[in-house]
Order: C-alpha cells, then structure tokens, then sequence
C-alpha cells in the first residue's frame, strides 16, 4: 500500500474512532475569538479530500446569509468558496477553552476533525500587528493546559505557534527571550502529544522570510520538533505551493524526513511581484489557493490547511483593520478570483 493509501486509511480510522467515542457532539495574524449567533440549518458538506471541520456560525458563513438577505446573491454565491471549506481556528484569550469546546463538539457532531492555531507565545510577533501573547512563562504554561484540556480525547490538529521559530532566526525575537521561547515550545509540544488523538505541526515560516532552510533545522530541534508529527510552512502567507513544497523537502531533509502541512488559504496567485514593503499585508489582486485536503500527491505533505482565515485581515495597512478582523470586501475578492 503507497504511504498516501496509509495517510488516509490512517485519517479514516481516526474519524471513525471519534466517532465510536462520542456521545454527543512576518505576517500578523492576530485572531478574533468565536463569536456566537443564529445557528444555520446544516453544516456544509466540506471540500472533497478534506475530513475537517467546517464552521456554519464562520464569518464567512453570517456574511453570506447577510448578503442573500440583501439581495447579494452572487456575492453570496461567491463568498461560499470561503463558507463551505475548513479552516482553522484560532482561540484566544486568558482561557481558549470555550471557543475550542465549542469546535469539537461541531466536529464531533459530523463526524470531523477540528483544526485550530495555538498563538499565545510571550513577546509574540515582536511587539508588531499581532502583538501581545501570554503574561510570561507560568502564563503561557497555563494557557496551553487550557488548551488542551478543552480538546481532550478528540481528533485534532493544532499548529503550534506562527512565527516564534522565525523571529529567533531572523533576529526579530532578541536573544534574551530566546532560551524561555525555546523551553515553552518543547513544553507545549509535550502537553498536547499527551493527548491521544491529537497532531501537532511547529510552524516554520515560509520561503521568502527565511530563505535558508537549513538555518531552521537547528531550533526546529531545540523547540522540541522530534516529538512533534511535522512542521507547518506559509502560514498567513502567499508562497506559491511548487515554492513552498521544495522548501519543504530541503527542511525535511534535515529533520530526518519529518513530514509538514502547508497553509494554501491565500496563495493562489502566488505573492505580489512588485517588492513593495509590506508584501505580506493586506495584499491587493490575490486569490484562495488550493481547497483544505489530506489528498497532496506527495509522501512528505500531510495536508493543504486554510490556517490563515481567508477574509481576515493582516493587519491596519491598505485600509484594512486591525489584525485579525474580519475584512468581507477583501474576502470577496480572494474568493472571486479562485480557480477552483
């Protein structure tokens, strides 16, 4: 049997489990908490190859419903791309318990594998966009007990900590803060591997920040990254998927073979050419990349993820709003141009 046969007879054993077990149901990247509202009538069917979550209260979701009441009908129609597809979830605040519970008990409800970001890390994005994280070390070390307290025995898949492992190798992060970042990783690492059905994937940014993989593999190790199932690359980010995968294989190589997800939520076409400042923020003329699946063609990549929420914004440039706000007339035209 080829390892992708492997990968999904392993992905459908694990939803059936879940299952079996259950009763009932640099780019910023600051992300709002779960918000509540009028619930609709059925989650949508996820994308073909795909066991995740979808989210029927997402941002996408209420602004779709929003916009058929007004008469927006194609917007609406184009704006489901966003809607009817998976993406992460990225709790916060002092207790992430409640938007996380929250998760799996949908995924649990139709028979899905909940995906979330763990972004708390002290002195996180270096004070930029997505400033803020934990108060300290003890702080930290009780917000990801939270954290995995509220998944429990459920199926998941967290992607532990965008940018901490690249702001130390790019010197953003200074190295003062480097020692307690590297011992709250490997803790965060073995917190939630202590779970029994959950997959932990240490980001390590993308091609264009850091342009040397070997320079990662390194602190990928002293974070603790031999015990996590992989890393995670392009985050929040545009990298074409043929850009990332290569890097992707050079940073295995290093790491003994370690296998990674990609983030495909934004880069359909690819990052923008121009070189202005600031190519990562808010970007004009981009498209949703490849729809969120375990079905990559490729032994290493364990899946296409919509880490990055499509629609949220990077942050207060190119008249977006503050990180992580949801950002409808620049969803809408990620969700038009794309391919698929």
């Amino acid at each position: 049997m080829s390892r992708y046969r492997i990968l999904l007879a392993a992905v459908s054993a694990v939803l059936l489990a879940a299952v079996a077990g259950c009763s009932s149901g640099d780019g910023s990247r600051e992300e709002p908490g779960v918000r509540t509202g009028a619930r609709a009538e059925a989650a949508p069917a996820p994308a073909s190859g795909s066991p995740f979550w979808v989210d029927p209260e997402s941002d996408a979701a209420r602004q779709v419903r929003l916009w058929q009441g007004q008469g927006r009908t194609a917007d609406a129609a184009a704006l489901r791309r966003i809607a009817d597809r998976p993406v992460a979830t990225w709790p916060s605040g002092a207790d992430p318990g409640a938007g996380i519970r929250r998760a799996v008990a949908g995924a649990a409800k139709d028979k899905r594998t909940a995906l979330f970001v763990a972004y708390d890390i002290p002195h996180r994005d270096c004070g930029k966009y997505s400033a803020g994280g934990a108060n300290g070390s003890d702080g930290y070390r009780a917000w990801t007990g939270k954290f995995a307290e509220a998944i429990g025995d459920a199926p998941a898949v967290v992607v532990l900590e965008p940018d901490a492992i690249a702001h130390m190798v790019d010197g953003c992060t200074t190295p003062d803060h480097h020692a307690e970042r590297y011992q709250l990783l490997d803790e965060a690492i073995d917190t939630l591997k202590r779970l029994p059905r959950t997959k932990v994937y240490l980001d390590a940014g993308n091609p264009s920040w850091i342009p040397d993989p070997d320079s990662l593999v390194e602190p990928l190790r002293r974070a603790g990254i031999d015990r996590a199932d992989g890393f995670a690359l392009n985050v929040s980010n545009f990298q074409t998927d043929g850009a990332v995968r290569a890097y992707g294989v050079k940073v295995s190589r290093g790491l003994g073979g370690k296998h990674f997800v990609m983030d495909t939520s934004r880069n359909g076409d690819g990052p923008l050419s121009d070189g202005r400042d600031q190519a990562w923020c808010n970007p004009p003329g981009r498209s949703l990349g490849a729809p969120p699946s375990v079905r990559t063609g490729d032994p290493l990549v364990d899946a296409y993820l919509w880490i990055k929420r499509p629609g949220d914004s990077d942050g207060p440039c190119r008249g977006g709003p503050s990180a992580g706000t949801w950002w409808p007339e620049y969803a809408l035209g990620l969700a038009k141009r794309a391919r698929f």
